[in-house]
């Protein structure tokens, strides 16, 4: 008989969505007391945010989920229990290093970095050997997952050479690569392959709509980075109404779907949304010199990507549990807590932006991303490491 133990390291996504979930808590815990300067760190506390964000929590939901949804995208081998334990570990140890080094030396917080650079390195070498290798006739979409992985790791190495030669003139590209060409495009190119496959949604999708957003993307990214504010902007509106237009062709019927599916089509929904509402943001910078405090980034990330990833990564802890595919009372409350999430998030911005002086609101944001992620883990986490519950 198979033990807890061997249960918990059974399955890919088990280990790393427990990773994600420890750092989700973690790091935004560690960023909001630096952030109010009740601790001091190593580096740039939006450095830190963002990096922790990308490298150590999301990317542990992207790599469980892909380590084990690709090998069926394109009907390959599963991935070695051995090769994807050992890519735990080496999160693992970048992760507890870092931790310590944000604390007491930047060489600790470099080398940390690196070590989550050779895992990176690791994840994207085997997804491209599995494509390689697979047998499917049609990889489009699992070209495009592929390609956002290259993204994530170029935007992991320009961290890496900002933080350890103090080039805070890379940081920049480093975000909007890191933000849109891989977070954003990689949960985008997942997104729109498995949710009008869920929902049973046969129309036919546009063969240039990927392309498209991914040429948009790329442009948004360069102009992000380089402040280009009327071009973001208008970016941003070609985004809302040509994923608008795209997402409502599909007929995806949310309102009459089963809570486990309509969280994906919400978090689908998000993008033109979070895009739409960036044009707005961007313009009132640029006409009404009022800053929206990173309103437009956090609709994109809590949003669209939170919103995807919890309801993602509770379909496969259930699926994989042998579990039915449903979510109770409970599980649709924190799928509505998401919402919440946003919405204090976005109040924030929006009191910096009209000078409310309601600060306190910071604080019941993040409180708030904690008790989701702490909710989630109450209902899921014994799942993830004993397996099917009674």
């Amino acid at each position: 008989m198979q033990t807890k133990q061997n249960y918990f390291l059974s399955q890919p996504h088990q280990p790393f969505f427990i990773l994600g979930i420890f750092n989700a808590i973690v790091m935004m815990l560690i960023f909001a007391l630096a952030y109010k300067g009740i601790f001091t760190l190593q580096i740039e506390t939006a450095t830190f945010h963002i990096y922790t964000l990308a490298y150590l929590i999301f990317s542990n939901f992207f790599t469980g989920f892909l380590f084990t949804t690709f090998p069926r995208f394109n009907q390959s081998q599963t991935i070695e229990k051995s090769y994807y334990n050992t890519i735990f570990y080496v999160k693992l140890a970048g992760t507890l290093l870092f931790v310590a080094g944000v604390f007491t030396n930047i060489y600790l917080v470099v080398s940390a970095m690196l070590l989550l650079f050779i895992s990176q390195i690791f994840i994207v070498y085997k997804l491209q050997k599995i494509y390689n290798r697979g047998y499917v006739p049609d990889k489009k979409d699992s070209y495009w997952i592929l390609i956002a992985q290259y993204f994530g790791v170029a935007g992991d190495l320009l961290f890496i050479i900002a933080t350890l030669f103090n080039l805070y003139a890379l940081l920049p590209t480093a975000i909007g690569i890191t933000f849109y060409l891989y977070l954003i495009f990689l949960a985008f190119s997942i997104g729109q392959r498995m949710i009008p496959f869920f929902s049973h949604s046969w129309v036919k999708k546009n063969p240039h709509f990927i392309k498209m957003v991914f040429s948009l993307f790329i442009l948004k990214s360069i102009f992000a980075s380089a402040d280009i504010k009327i071009a973001e902007m208008l970016i941003d509106t070609i985004l809302a109404l040509y994923m608008l237009r795209e997402f409502l062709r599909w007929d995806l019927h949310p309102l009459r779907s089963p809570s486990i599916l309509w969280v994906l089509h919400l978090a689908l929904f998000w993008l033109p949304s979070a895009f739409g509402l960036s044009a707005i943001s961007l313009a009132a910078a640029l006409f009404l010199d009022t800053s929206f405090y990173f309103l437009n980034i956090h609709l994109l990330a809590i949003g669209f990507l939170t919103t995807l990833l919890i309801g993602f990564g509770t379909r496969v802890t259930l699926g994989h549990a042998g579990m039915l595919l449903g979510a109770d009372k409970f599980t649709t409350g924190i799928f509505l807590f998401i919402q919440i999430v946003v919405l204090l998030r976005s109040l924030f911005s929006i009191n910096v932006a009209f000078g409310w002086g309601a600060n306190f609101l910071f604080d019941i944001s993040f409180t708030a991303w904690l008790i989701l992620f702490l909710l989630w883990s109450i209902r899921y986490t014994k799942i993830l490491i004993f397996g099917r519950q009674p």
